[in-house]
């Protein structure tokens, strides 16, 4: 079981994890025990830059989010050292319209990714 920690998005600002075929993430309904969200489920992945940010900031309307996000984003975005662990900052899109700024392992990320492709 993998660690995902969400920053941004339609999820709450709290750790899920990878599990198997979905991501448990939380919401304002499940807050203690999460919802499952298959990997299937992600319509588009992709490294957090501070472009993407900004763009995603503006479509849902983040204005403070955006704000507070801007000025971390250059150590969020990418890749980032953390002791011998690389860290990645992503936004993942899902296919019902919600979204998620969240950071994972590196190997979390390709797990993801290949779900995706």
């Amino acid at each position: 079981m993998s660690t995902i920690k969400v920053h941004a998005g339609d999820f709450l600002p709290k750790e899920g994890f990878l599990k198997g075929t979905f991501i448990n993430l939380k919401t304002e309904d499940r807050s203690w025990v999460g919802e499952n969200v298959q990997l299937a489920d992600i319509e588009t992945l992709e490294l957090a830059t501070e472009e993407s940010v900004k763009k995603l900031g503006g479509t849902v309307g983040w204005g403070a989010v955006g704000g507070l996000l801007l000025g971390p984003v250059g150590l969020l975005a990418g890749l980032v050292a953390g002791g011998r662990k690389k860290e990645v900052t992503f936004i993942a899109k899902f296919k019902d319209g919600r979204k998620v700024l969240a950071t994972t392992d590196n190997k979390t990320y390709t797990q993801m990714q290949a779900a995706v492709f």
